[in-house]
């Protein structure tokens, strides 16, 4: 994984419901982010880096499972300014496994949201979306 020169902060968030144990929550979370610095309250938990790599196993399963289109699709319909984002199932993310959702609701406990912002947003995600060297 070659990863661009280019400045990029990573931002991941889900809400904790009632009945999630939040321990499960955050491992939901470091089975999909790599070296990240993660915040929990009562309700919420945000992970943080600005470290691309951080973003190594969405990468891997985006460039191995033939997903590129539906991601490309979604980052590229939720770009505002510096910024993008996308879903992500928090099941799935617990079961050590990546899973988009189109929309929040795809998500039974909830998504786990990422945003990318880099003042080259499109460079991050033509190389998150990437053809494999």
């Amino acid at each position: 994984m070659r990863t661009p020169n280019v400045s990029c902060k990573i931002d991941a968030y889900c809400l904790i419901n009632p009945s999630e144990d939040p321990k499960k929550v955050e491992q939901a979370i470091t089975n999909i982010l790599v070296d990240v610095n993660i915040k929990i309250n009562n309700e919420s938990m945000h992970a943080t880096s600005t470290n691309l790599e951080c973003l190594q196993k969405i990468y891997e399963t985006i460039n191995s499972h033939h997903s590129k289109n539906t991601y490309r699709r979604q980052l590229n319909q939720n770009i505002s300014d510096e910024s993008s984002w996308f879903y992500l199932n928090k099941q799935a993310a617990f079961a050590n496994s990546i899973a988009l959702c189109s929309e929040s609701e795809d998500s039974p406990l909830g998504p786990i949201k990422i945003i990318l912002k880099s003042k080259n947003i499109q460079t991050v995600i033509d190389w998150l979306i990437s053809i494999r060297e």
